[in-house]
Order: C-alpha cells, then sequence, then structure tokens
C-alpha cells in the first residue's frame, strides 16, 4: 500500500511530497501515472497552523549566518571550561565543541607544544597536509588553505588495498605507508580510523619521518582510546592535539584544524 502525503503552499503551486511504501505483498505495483490526489490537513502539524487547510507554515528561527556562529562561540565561551587553554588552543577548543555539540569534550581535549604555529610554519614552507579519510578532507574548509596547499588523502590509492593486504592491516593504516617521501615536517589530520594513527606511530618508531603537528581523532569503540592514549604518552617529538577516549570523527579533526586555519587568516 503506499501513503501520499502532499502539501501546497498557499503563495505558490510547489508542493511537498512525503512518501511511504510498505510492500506487504511483493507482487504490488504501484500506478504511478495516475494523478495524485491533495490531501486536506485539517488538524495542526508540522506543516500547518491549526484550523488550516494545508497552508506551509513559515517557522520563527535565526537565519543569519553570522549571528549564528557568534551566538554558538558566545554560548561555548560562556558555558565551557577553558580556563587552561592558552588562545590559541582555546580558538582550536571552541571549534571541536562546536562541531560536535557537547561542552563536556573541553574536559578531554590534550594539546601538547604549539600545534597552532607548527602547523602554520609547516603550511608556510609548502609542507603536506595528509587526511586519513575523505570524510576528514571535506570538514576542512578549504578556502582558507594558503595559495598552493593541498590535502592528501591515499586511502583510495590504487595501491592501497595491495598494500592492506600485503601488510595484513586496514586500508588506512596502510594507506599510511603511502605518505612517508613527503611526511617530514607535515601535517597529519587524523578524523576516523585508529589504526591509522597506530601505523604513524610504528612508522616514527621505525626510523621514518616525523610530521610537524598531528590533529589526532579517531573514534570508536577498538582502538580509538587506546592510541590517543599512546600519542599522549610519547608524542615523539610532534605537535598534538587530540581527544582522549572513544569519542573523535572527522568533522571534530576538521574543526580543530580549521580553528588554525581562521586563526591565521584572522591574524
Amino acid at each position: 500500500m503506499q501513503t501520499t502525503l502532499l502539501v501546497r503552499k498557499a503563495s505558490s503551486s510547489a508542493s511537498l511530497r512525503v512518501t511511504s511504501e510498505c510492500a506487504q505483498n511483493q507482487n504490488h505495483v504501484v500506478d504511478r501515472s495516475r494523478p495524485i490526489k491533495p490531501i486536506e490537513i485539517t488538524k495542526p502539524s508540522v506543516f500547518t497552523k491549526a484550523g488550516t487547510t494545508g497552508t506551509a507554515l513559515m517557522l520563527t528561527y535565526l537565519r543569519d549566518p553570522a549571528e549564528i556562529y557568534r551566538r554558538s562561540f558566545a554560548t561555548i565561551r560562556r558555558e565551557a571550561d577553558l580556563k587552561r587553554f592558552n588562545g590559541p588552543d582555546a580558538d582550536i577548543a571552541v571549534r571541536i565543541i562546536h562541531a560536535c555539540g557537547m561542552i563536556d569534550a573541553a574536559e578531554d581535549l590534550c594539546f601538547d607544544g604549539d600545534v597552532t604555529q607548527a602547523s602554520s610554519d609547516a603550511m608556510a614552507a609548502g609542507r603536506s597536509v595528509f587526511v586519513d579519510t575523505e570524510m576528514a578532507r571535506k570538514a576542512i574548509i578549504q578556502r582558507f588553505l594558503p595559495e598552493g596547499a593541498e590535502i592528501t588523502c591515499t586511502l583510495n590509492h590504487k595501491d592501497t588495498p595491495l598494500l592492506a593486504e600485503k601488510m595484513k592491516t586496514t586500508r588506512t593504516a596502510a594507506a599510511v605507508s603511502l605518505w612517508q617521501p613527503c611526511l617530514a615536517g607535515s601535517i597529519v589530520i587524523i578524523g576516523n580510523a585508529p589504526t591509522a594513527l597506530f601505523a604513524l606511530l610504528e612508522a616514527i618508531d621505525a626510523g621514518g619521518p616525523k610530521p610537524a603537528a598531528v590533529f589526532a581523532f579517531p573514534v570508536g569503540f577498538v582502538g580509538a582510546a587506546e592510541s590517543k592514549r599512546e600519542l599522549i604518552a610519547n608524542p615523539r617529538g610532534m605537535s598534538f592535539v587530540t581527544l582522549g577516549g572513544r569519542r573523535g570523527g572527522s568533522a571534530m579533526a576538521g574543526a580543530a584544524f580549521n580553528g588554525v586555519l581562521v586563526g591565521a587568516r584572522d591574524r
């Protein structure tokens, strides 16, 4: 059976159609060539005012993007405990909290070294920016990157699946091995895979090159907390920011790096 809800705006012929199909009989065929009769809505809903018939409702909410940002950041700075962070680190913390909506994330944030200065110096020197996934790449405000800067993700490189098979590890971990030629002095942003962070640390322990700055936000129930705990215990001479525990993700990783980019733009 098919249920269709059609709402027509009072000032336009435009319509919003919400459909749900329950195929109780696998042989059931919906005839989509027949015109659909609009359903009159006579009770209050998200679509209508009480007592109206199918009239679209203009909801009241803040629409100005600059004001939305201003109020969001003001709320975070008012509610979060940011006293232990210096200026640039506090800006990064605000961005991370804004990305996840969790004020208490500030309690688990850990910085070592000057991740803002290390990242700025790396970008000024034209060093590479590596991410573990395409999601992390998409989370970065690329228009704020310095001219000529590029973000590299090797997860979908043609050699990655074979490397993962040979190394008996995940594709994200295998992809890290492809960073080696340009890893020295670079920026690494990990927003998904604990195995990518573990692989980076193992490569450095084996004598490989070190990035200048690491934004470590792997997420999940297996390896996320452990990989970040290893980085915190032994930074290996790298500046970093991470969120202890299971929480993380590409949105937080990108937001942390965006904090650096926006700070550089505003200076």
